[in-house]
């Protein structure tokens, strides 16, 4: 295996205790989650003040410029229309972050402050207050605080310049406070819904029987491969216990399909655990061809009057690696497939061309992804 190792990445899905291996039980909080209970994305577009001279250079983004006289209007400051203050203390930043479900008002969340302008740092900088909004256009949260960043840079006068990591992108832990909340369909709705992280009609019907076992007969029916609907009483308080129940409840989730993910840009390949090849011969070979210039001095004799020339000469090589075919018989499962890989010694791409081959050919029972 060792040899298989250093030409390509080989991850066994699904067969952690090797094949063959009994199917471990899985709670159903692992497998699946509640219908609409998820986070919702916040954005907003604020200042940062107080850097040490590593702001925007504001004759190049004149939006930091109309968005601080704006500010400043609203302050009761007024700016004549014939002044452009010219700052490096201040950046136009967009600002996100994630809103929690079931985040309530005062509630804090964290947010992630990224340069829009053509600021070298935030380092040291200072969000002011800053409206963020969800996908309907309503203010969700608001945002304030001093950044924490990770990366720095540093510049001298003769333009020489390091940095590190990012600068131009901070977080500040707890930097925004809910101010409304989101409504979600597990408060109100008769049943809870819940969605499989992979749709699998086995899984759901497996899903659907665990629950009715232990909550009684009819608590649950599936609804597709990826959705399974459970009855929940009304009461907020028992509806909490209730899901708590539900989510612990063990079930064998059902084996995956059989495929081959192959990664075109790193050479990973990764084969699933019920992958099978039938009766198939394969040979692995490449054709080597190597040129090599050696060019030659041409030095003319005393007097002749002729000019040193510099003669080229080209050398061509042509190697052919003689490789025995091997064998696959029926139903060869996923240890048969890689000891043949390392008999034969291919790499990532051969090892890629070889599969591409086998599933034209029909051998390869599998579904062929590749990314």
């Amino acid at each position: 295996m060792r040899r298989l190792h250093s030409l390509l990445v080989l991850v066994v899905m699904c067969g952690f205790g090797g094949l063959g291996a009994p199917a471990h039980a899985e709670r159903i909080k692992d497998l699946a989650a509640v219908a609409g209970v998820r986070d919702n994305q916040l954005v907003g577009y604020g200042l940062v003040f107080g850097l040490p001279g590593t702001g925007d250079q504001t004759s190049q983004t004149p939006f930091t410029i109309q968005s601080i006289i704006n500010m400043l209007n609203q302050m009761g400051v007024s700016v004549p229309a014939n002044v452009s203050p010219q700052l490096k203390n201040v950046a136009a930043v967009m600002v996100h972050a994630d809103l929690p479900p079931f985040a309530k008002q005062g509630n804090t969340i964290d947010v992630t402050v990224s340069s829009m302008g053509n600021a070298k740092s935030l380092r040291g900088g200072s969000l002011i207050m800053t409206p963020l909004k969800g996908a309907d256009g309503q203010v969700y949260a608001m945002a304030q605080g001093n950044l924490v960043v990770g990366g720095f840079g540093a510049e001298s006068k003769d333009g020489s310049s390091i940095t590190v990591n990012v600068p131009s992108v901070g977080r500040i832990p707890n930097g925004a406070t809910v101010e409304r909340e989101v409504e979600t369909p597990f408060q109100t709705s008769p049943q809870i819904v819940m969605n499989l992280h992979s749709a699998d009609f086995t899984t759901a019907t497996r899903m659907a029987q665990a629950v009715n076992k232990v909550l009684g007969q009819g608590s649950a029916h599936p609804l597709d491969g990826s959705s399974v609907s459970i009855t929940a009483p009304r009461d907020a308080a028992q509806r909490t216990a209730f899901m708590s129940i539900v989510e612990n409840i063990e079930l064998s989730a059902a084996e995956p399909p059989a495929r081959v993910i192959v990664n075109s840009r790193t050479g990973t390949v990764v084969i699933g655990q019920n992958v099978h090849v039938n009766a198939a011969a394969v040979t692995h070979g490449s054709l080597t061809v190597t040129i090599s210039n050696d060019p030659i001095v041409s030095q003319p004799g005393a007097f002749s009057g002729g000019t040193t020339a510099v003669v080229p000469r080209s050398q061509i090589a042509v190697k052919q690696e003689k490789n025995k075919m091997f064998l696959f018989n029926p139903g060869v499962s996923l240890n048969d497939i890689v000891e043949a890989v390392n008999k034969v010694g291919a790499a990532p791409g051969d090892l890629v061309a070889i599969l591409e081959a086998l599933k034209e050919a029909g051998a390869l029972k599998a579904e062929l992804i590749v990314i």
